[in-house]
């Protein structure tokens, strides 16, 4: 398939820094959106740290799938378990990031994105664990079909991240 990386069969990684650029950048300018967002809601606060960023996240990332819809759909149907056998899920997944990126910054219904947030990253940790273990070198596509980027232990990172902040959301506070 077109997703699958020109080097499947070598298992070594031979990833550099330009791989992750891309990635490097927009997590670093999520980052900046956060910061920027604490000084104008009057200072530091944990939670509404992690909401802004959650919403940064979801809102690019969604963004990024659906400029190219069909490449999201061919490379995310290689990995993730439940879009693997549902094109549907596959195509509506970048705008139920959407919603939930707009569900943080809007605030609206935190509980429900929360729990939603929870089972599509842990169905996604799923997914991306398993192609980590088979070892196979496919394209990654958390920013759509837009770059390139390696699927790595990045990826299964940007899924525990996301999912854990949002389960420490309905949990504590």
């Amino acid at each position: 398939k077109g997703a699958l990386m020109n080097h499947e069969n070598n298992h070594e990684n031979k990833y550099n820094f330009y791989d992750f650029l891309p990635l490097i950048i927009i997590t670093g300018l999520i980052i900046a959106f956060t910061i920027i967002m604490s000084f104008y809601r009057g200072g530091w606060n944990y939670k509404e740290a992690m909401l802004d960023f959650m919403a940064g996240f979801f809102l690019v990332f969604g963004f990024f799938k659906i400029i190219n819809l069909a490449g999201f759909v061919e490379a995310y149907s290689m990995y993730d378990i439940i879009a693997q056998r549902s094109k549907f899920y596959a195509y509506i997944y970048p705008f139920i990031e959407i919603g939930l990126g707009l569900a943080y910054l809007f605030r609206y219904q935190l509980f429900l994105a929360n729990i939603i947030t929870v089972i599509i990253m842990a169905i996604g940790s799923i997914g991306v664990a398993i192609e980590l273990a088979k070892g196979r070198q496919i394209v990654c596509a958390c920013l759509g079909a837009v770059f390139k980027l390696p699927m790595t232990y990045v990826t299964l990172s940007e899924d525990l991240v996301m999912g854990s902040m949002a389960l420490g959301m309905i949990l504590f506070m």
